[in-house]
């Protein structure tokens, strides 16, 4: 299994660990506020808490809080994120929902890619899943929750597919770096869906289904 560090100590980060947890993998929660993530690695059972800006013990370091922290973050770290995978889950969509804030054709994942330190990998990763639904998706589940990744690794991307794989849920390798513009776009409709009430339930997640 993997070691992994997620930055951040809110609902994803919680559902994250947990389930990494139960997946067989070591789990360091790292956060601005030491006593939040002391915390939430008791809440979780079997997870540690680290430092921010030291080097985390993962070999996977998953970013957990909202873009405008990402990038600052990734550069806080430094030197001590390479040789890591740097997962960003995050969605950078503005306040009415009308678009991202990001680059015109560009994407988070990429302007975090920018800040990372030589040697460092990133890939897109989670963000089409809302927390309180992995959180509520069981293993004993007959349909597993997909998770869309993308990256310019393969290595990378085969090491937070294993990862994924020990979560129960599925991987799905959807190209490189350059795809995650469309992942994050692909967030900004699922928020609109929960928002403008287009569905009744927020608990819903996106996937492909193979039909014979």
């Amino acid at each position: 299994m993997s070691r992994i560090s997620i930055i951040g100590t809110g609902n994803m980060a919680r559902a994250l660990g947990s389930r990494a947890v139960a997946g067989g993998n070591a789990v360091e929660v790292i956060g601005r506020d030491a006593s939040k993530a002391e915390a939430l690695a008791r809440t979780i059972g079997g997870a540690t808490a680290g430092t921010i800006g030291a080097a985390p013990a993962g070999d996977i370091v998953i970013l957990a809080v909202p873009y405008a922290h990402a990038v600052p973050l990734v550069r806080q770290f430094g030197d001590a994120l390479s040789g890591k995978v740097i997962v960003d889950i995050t969605n950078p969509f503005n306040h009415d929902l009308t678009g991202l804030v990001t680059p015109e054709g560009g994407s988070a994942a990429q302007e975090i890619a920018k800040s990372a330190p030589a040697g460092a990998h990133v890939v897109k990763a989670f963000n089409t899943v809302f927390g309180h639904v992995l959180a509520a998706c069981t293993p004993e589940d007959p349909r597993p929750l997909d998770v869309f990744i993308a990256g310019d690794d393969a290595g990378a991307k085969a090491h937070v597919s294993s990862f994924v794989e020990s979560l129960t849920l599925r991987p799905l390798d959807v190209g490189d770096l350059t795809s995650a513009r469309w992942l994050e776009g692909t967030s900004v409709l699922l928020m609109r869906a929960m928002s403008g009430k287009a569905v009744r339930s927020s608990s819903f997640s996106i996937g492909l289904t193979v039909r014979d």
